[in-house]
């Protein structure tokens, strides 16, 4: 599972509040949240994200809220993966629930800046800034979060197991 695309960068404590602003919580629709996404911080990212970027931040990407809509706001709005220096705890788990690819790589906040071409294994956790010729090795995920994450999050994993026979 590879992705490649542009850079969206931002600094630490990108919170839930900034990701998709409250006001924008009436909705569950997630092309409605993706139209929204990271407006509070960076006002042209819904109108300029295209299908395979990726947004790279530095450390406590997602604290505040627990809110599910953060995630679902990046899936939707066609990220491929959110790298960051460390995640809060309820984001990762959100994340890998709703079937957004993240990973943690150490000093994400200066591996790239907005526009880079960023290429990720997200088996291998290998990142590559392809503008600058770096590359840094992120922790990659476990077979079983990996099938969570490719079934779309746990709802789609469950169903499909469910649906396969297997036991719970």
């Amino acid at each position: 599972m590879e992705a490649k695309g542009k850079a969206f960068a931002y600094g630490d404590n990108v919170d839930t509040d900034v990701i998709i602003p409250a006001r924008y919580l009436n909705t569950i629709d997630p092309a409605e949240l993706a139209s929204h996404c990271m407006e509070d911080i960076d006002a042209s990212f819904a109108a300029s994200v295209r299908t395979g970027d990726f947004i790279v931040a530095g450390r406590n990407f997602g604290c505040g809220s627990s809110r599910e809509h953060a995630p679902i706001a990046i899936k939707a709005s066609g990220v491929a993966c959110v790298v960051a220096s460390s995640f809060a705890r309820i984001f990762y788990r959100n994340a890998i629930n709703t079937g957004l690819p993240i990973l943690e790589l150490a000093g994400a906040e200066s591996f790239a800046k907005k526009g880079d071409e960023i290429r990720a294994d997200l088996k291998t956790g290998l990142v590559e800034n392809l503008t600058t010729g770096a590359k840094a090795q992120a922790m990659g995920f476990p077979p079983f979060m990996r099938e969570i994450m490719g079934a779309g999050g746990l709802i789609g994993y469950v169903r499909g197991r469910l649906a396969a026979g297997a036991r719970l």
